[in-house]
C-alpha cells in the first residue's frame, strides 16, 4: 500500500506580525496541514498562542480553490482538558497532548473526541510508549518528538528514529488508521530517514519558514520522500 505523506509547517517559526499571510503562503506552497505548537510557560518554558489565534487563522487555512487545510494542534500544556475543548471550538481538526500532562489520559482523549475532533498522543524523547497499550484503540495520531519540547530550531535527536519504528509497530498491530507524526529538527536532508523509520507526517518549522522560498523547500521534501 502506498503511503500518503503529509507535510505540516509549524507556525511557531512564522512571522507573527503577519500570521494570516504566512499561513496562506505556506498552503500555496504545498503544505498539507498547519501545525500549532501551543506552549503554556508551565509544562514547557515558553509561551506561544491560544485558541483565539486558532480561530483567527482558521479562515486563512484554505487552498486557493477553497478546500480547508487541517489545523493540527500540539498542546504542550498542563492541565489539558479545558484548553483542548477551547481549541476544538476554535476550529482545530486534530489535537494532541502529552500523556504526562494529563491526570486522566482517557478522559482527555474523550474530551477531544466529544468535540468531533481527532485526538493524538505526544511522546517526548525520553518518554516510553507504554501508555499506547491502553489507548491505541482510542487515538487517531501518534506524535513523536525528535527534540525536547519548548523551543523551535533545535537539532534532531537520532534516538527518536527507534521510537518511530516502535510506534509504527504499535500502529500495524492495531490495524487502525493512525497517523505517525514526527516533530523537531525535520529538514530536507533527514526527512527520508524519518520516513524510512515509519513516519508519514512531518512537522517542519524553521526548515520552511526560515527560508525565502517555501515552495522550494516543500518540493525538496516531497522529492526526498519519493
Amino acid at each position: 500500500m502506498t503511503t500518503t505523506y503529509r507535510i505540516a509547517p509549524s507556525i511557531l517559526s512564522a512571522d507573527f506580525a503577519r500570521l494570516g499571510e504566512e499561513v496562506k503562503s505556506v498552503i500555496d506552497a504545498g503544505a498539507d496541514w498547519i501545525h500549532f505548537d501551543v506552549m503554556d510557560n508551565h509544562y514547557v518554558p515558553n509561551l506561544t498562542f491560544g485558541p483565539m489565534i486558532c480561530q483567527a487563522l482558521k479562515p486563512h487555512a484554505k487552498t486557493v480553490s477553497g478546500v480547508a487545510v487541517p489545523i493540527d494542534v500540539h498542546l504542550m500544556i498542563s492541565p489539558v482538558d479545558a484548553l483542548a475543548a477551547s481549541f476544538a471550538d476554535a476550529g482545530a481538526d486534530l489535537i494532541s497532548f502529552h500523556p504526562d500532562a494529563s491526570a486522566h489520559v482517557h478522559r482527555s482523549i474523550q474530551t477531544i473526541k466529544s468535540k468531533n475532533v481527532k485526538a493524538g498522543l505526544v511522546f517526548n524523547p525520553a518518554e516510553p510508549l507504554d501508555v499506547l497499550e491502553w489507548t491505541i484503540d482510542e487515538i487517531d495520531l501518534i506524535l513523536i518528538m525528535s527534540v525536547n519540547p519548548g523551543f523551535g530550531g533545535q537539532g534532531f535527536i537520532d534516538s527518536a528514529l527507534r521510537k518511530v519504528e516502535l510506534a509504527r509497530q504499535w500502529i500495524e498491530r492495531s490495524g487502525r488508521d493512525i497517523r505517525l507524526e514526527v516533530d523537531g529538527g525535520i529538514k530536507t536532508d533527514n526527512i527520508r530517514r524519518v520516513a524510512d523509520a515509519g513516519a508519514d507526517t512531518f512537522v517542519a518549522g524553521s526548515a520552511i519558514f526560515g527560508k525565502p522560498d517555501y515552495k522550494g523547500v516543500i518540493d525538496q521534501m516531497r522529492k526526498a520522500l519519493t
